[in-house]
């Protein structure tokens, strides 16, 4: 029996009336693992409603609804890209939270089978006072070596991301290639490199040492070029599927490239004749069990029912990462709270009031006719209490 009808608000104003589905499509956990790919759900933390923070204050996370999440990836044969910036990583959760959640994810995953890496990056150093003059680079560097050392206690593979702090003090090329040279030497097993364009973070804009896209290509391949036995990978997170194509055939033989193309993800990672992408992506935090069982196809030869599973997922992709793309994780948690992962839509920093309602009713909509939710009839009486807040009639 489908759920009764739903009063959804547009973006050009008004409600519609829409029909939940009936059932899922059900993807169970405990089937083969992963083959022909990488794949790695960038994850989002839970927070703890019930904690009296502000949104300046250091993240409440409910560790136990997060450990259960990335348990729930691992069960369908995905990896875990923890503390990334799907975990609200300088958007509400602090170094000292991030420090915590990979410490607690590790142990998680070691008991568990499960494979994780965990981001590396500077966000210790706060303020621009810090980063001026000649002490700014080694203050960069410092930040990154001691977060460096903790995902490597932990037995976690680290992911070096880019850092508003090295945005911020580097004044060349020539400054990125020093601090990447130094990390990547002492870098105990191969890393992986996070190129995480200004759509994600305006901060960031200028990486690699210029706002030219070309040039900055050829930076970010020097890098790897001089270290390929410390690079396992690149995760390109630039919203350009030519450009990643472009920059993957141009790797060292070895090095992987790990898509963050939250837009092109199907045919990058389906590959061509000359290659393919492996995926490190926020969309799988939705998408979990339906992106798993897609790979699942492309492990058996067949990339066309890859691709038919795959394929209708883009477009709630595209409107969860619209811009301003870096408020994607506001539509999901929305759907992990849609999707029964955790009691409540709140999240650290209060981000949970980053996105409009008509933006987030379109998520329901779009995420319900995918068949993403295990039980439709919970996510619409959730959907349609998260309304009635809002004012909109049942």
């Amino acid at each position: 029996m489908s759920p009764a009808p739903i009063r959804l608000p547009q973006a050009g104003g008004g409600v519609r009336e829409y029909r939940p589905r009936a059932e899922p499509l059900r993807y169970e956990p405990g089937a083969a693992p992963l083959l022909s790919r990488t794949v790695f759900s960038a994850a989002h933390v839970v927070a703890d409603p019930y904690a009296d923070t502000t949104p300046d204050s250091p993240a409440a996370v409910d560790w136990d609804a997060t450990l259960a999440f990335r348990r729930h990836l691992w069960a369908h044969g995905l990896g875990v890209a923890e503390a990334m910036d799907t975990a609200q990583r300088g958007m509400g959760l602090d170094w000292a939270g991030a420090a915590e959640l990979i410490r607690r994810s590790a142990a998680e995953a070691r008991a568990v089978g499960g494979r994780i890496a965990c981001g590396v990056g500077t966000d210790q150093l706060t303020g621009p006072d810090r980063l001026t003059g000649p002490a700014g680079l080694p203050a960069v560097v410092a930040a990154y070596e001691e977060q460096l050392a903790l995902v490597e206690e932990t037995g976690s593979q680290a992911i070096l991301m880019a850092s508003r702090a090295l945005a911020a003090a580097a004044r060349s090329a020539e400054d990125y290639l020093d601090v990447y040279g130094r990390l990547l030497r002492q870098a105990g097993e191969p890393v992986i490199l996070h190129w995480l364009g200004p759509m994600f973070d305006p901060a960031l804009d200028g990486y690699w040492g210029s706002t030219d896209l070309d040039t900055a290509t050829e930076t970010f391949l020097e890098v790897v070029a001089a270290h390929p036995d410390k690079v396992d990978g690149i995760k390109v997170s630039l919203l350009d599927a030519g450009r990643e194509v472009a920059l993957r055939r141009r790797l060292p033989e070895g090095v992987r490239c790990y898509t963050g193309d939250d837009f092109h993800y199907p045919e990058l990672i389906a590959g061509d004749e000359h290659g393919f992408s492996h995926a490190l992506l926020g969309v799988f935090d939705p998408l979990g069990p339906l992106a798993a069982e897609a790979v699942r196809n492309l492990d058996s030869g067949d990339p066309a029912a890859f691709r038919a599973l795959l394929d209708p997922t883009v477009a709630l992709s595209r409107h969860l990462f619209q811009a301003p793309t870096r408020f994607y994780k506001t539509g999901v948690v929305l759907l992990a709270w849609l999707a029964g992962h955790q009691e409540h839509f709140a999240m650290v920093g209060g981000l949970q009031s980053a996105r409009s309602l008509p933006h987030l009713a379109r998520a329901y909509e779009l995420a319900d006719g995918l068949g993403l939710f295990p039980d439709p009839e919970l996510a619409a009486d959730r959907m349609r209490s998260l309304l009635t807040v809002y004012g909109v009639p049942r």
